[in-house]
């Protein structure tokens, strides 16, 4: 990662990672030398649009700075990861809130979470319709969590799905927004491809079936129909995944987002990782000193990152001495081989990890490793030097991404 030292700009660092989607990191120096913290952004595993490149970088840009700029105010690591998930969201290049894949019916649903790692609480919506920043119903989910029971002794919930999000949200003064509204030509020229390439399957298959039951004596050569997530596509967005962001603040808070539109011609109702409590993200501050703060995004397939909880999994992995090495093998023992995709032809996933420590000295260590279809043994790492001399209370990183196509 390129070193930020004394940087008021965010300086981008984009994924090794072939088709994987931009990754960008930037820390937040203050007045005094002294770093107020450290931000890392995505915009989704997955295929990106060699001809979008630039949108890309650029809309990781303007979130890391959005987050920055709320750390620079004196904002905490949670304000700051729900500024960045905001700008991601609105941006129509990513699969989450405005431009989200259609599903089934030609509606958007989006899935998003977050997690305080000060305080362990957690909120997060699925299957959300008519709102244009998921992530800000879940932050609000969040902070009411934190103010206590409601009348008769009721527990506030910190996770709702559907039509009842929704409501909530509105009554709560999120202002609703229609599906119309989020939809971009690029969404709705794959949504109508899509539902072209379905309805042409269905029609093979039906031909399949009849010549099966002795109703026809020849179908004729018909050609396979392409798989709705089909690489190299100009223009494809279905296979853009989840975007996400991780961060710690000046006092070694952190904290994890993320925000999806899912997949592409999903079922209505179909709610993904991003949502699920330990598989979308983890964020959690160190409880003694002999521990790690840790904050994790994923992306990928929302049913294999369920399955595996993957999030958590990285995030215990990364209380060991060698984090680029234990997160390298919890994405093979935990993800590539785990006995709950075992069924599994391909599975697909990516992490970006942030591992923090409160110390007498102040410095960063950035490192990133990636997995090209199961090869583990591809790495960079960089540094950030001390940005003040003298010993103080500070934050320590370990900043790490991974990724399997």
């Amino acid at each position: 990662m390129e070193n930020l030292e004394n940087s008021t700009d965010c300086k981008e660092t984009v994924s090794p990672l072939n088709n994987s989607g931009s990754i960008l990191n930037s820390t937040a120096p203050c007045h005094d030398g002294k770093a107020m913290g450290f931000v890392l952004v995505h915009a989704g595993a997955g295929y990106h649009s060699e001809s979008k490149a630039k949108e890309y970088k650029h809309v990781c840009k303007r979130a890391c700075q959005k987050a920055v700029d709320r750390l620079r105010a004196g904002g905490l690591a949670l304000e700051a990861v729900t500024a960045a998930l905001i700008e991601l969201e609105d941006s129509p290049f990513t699969n989450a809130g405005t431009g989200s894949n259609l599903n089934l019916s030609g509606e958007i649903e989006c899935d998003a979470s977050i997690m305080d790692g000060k305080s362990l609480n957690y909120g997060a919506v699925g299957a959300l319709s008519g709102i244009k920043n998921p992530v800000l119903v879940a932050r609000r989910l969040l902070s009411e969590t934190q103010k206590g029971k409601l009348s008769a002794g009721r527990i506030p919930p910190c996770f709702l799905v559907g039509k009842g999000a929704e409501q909530w949200a509105i009554s709560h003064g999120i202002p609703a927004c229609p599906t119309e509204k989020m939809t971009t030509k690029f969404s709705l020229s794959g949504y109508k491809r899509n539902k072209r390439k379905m309805e042409l399957a269905e029609q093979v298959e039906m031909k399949r079936k009849r010549q099966l039951c002795g109703h026809e004596n020849d179908f004729g050569c018909l050609e396979p129909v392409g798989d709705i997530m089909v690489e190299g596509e100009e223009n494809n967005s279905a296979c853009l995944d989840t975007v996400g962001a991780v961060v710690v603040d000046r006092e070694g808070n952190v904290a994890a987002a993320v925000s999806s539109g899912g997949l592409a011609m999903k079922h209505p109702g179909r709610v993904g990782q991003a949502a699920h409590y330990g598989c979308g993200c983890w964020a959690e501050n160190a409880r003694d000193a002999s521990l790690y703060s840790t904050a994790v995004s994923t992306s990928g397939s929302g049913e294999h990152l369920i399955r595996t909880m993957l999030a958590r999994e990285c995030s215990t992995a990364m209380q060991t001495e060698n984090a680029h090495q234990a997160l390298l093998e919890a994405m093979q023992n935990k993800f590539i081989s785990s006995p709950f995709l075992a069924g599994e032809d391909c599975v697909l996933g990516g992490v970006i990890v942030l591992r923090c420590c409160t110390c007498g000295e102040c410095f960063y260590e950035g490192e990133m490793g990636e997995d090209h279809e199961s090869s583990l043994d591809t790495n960079s790492r960089g540094s950030l030097n001390p940005t003040s001399s003298g010993a103080h209370d500070s934050v320590v990183l370990d900043v790490t991404c991974c990724g399997l196509l």
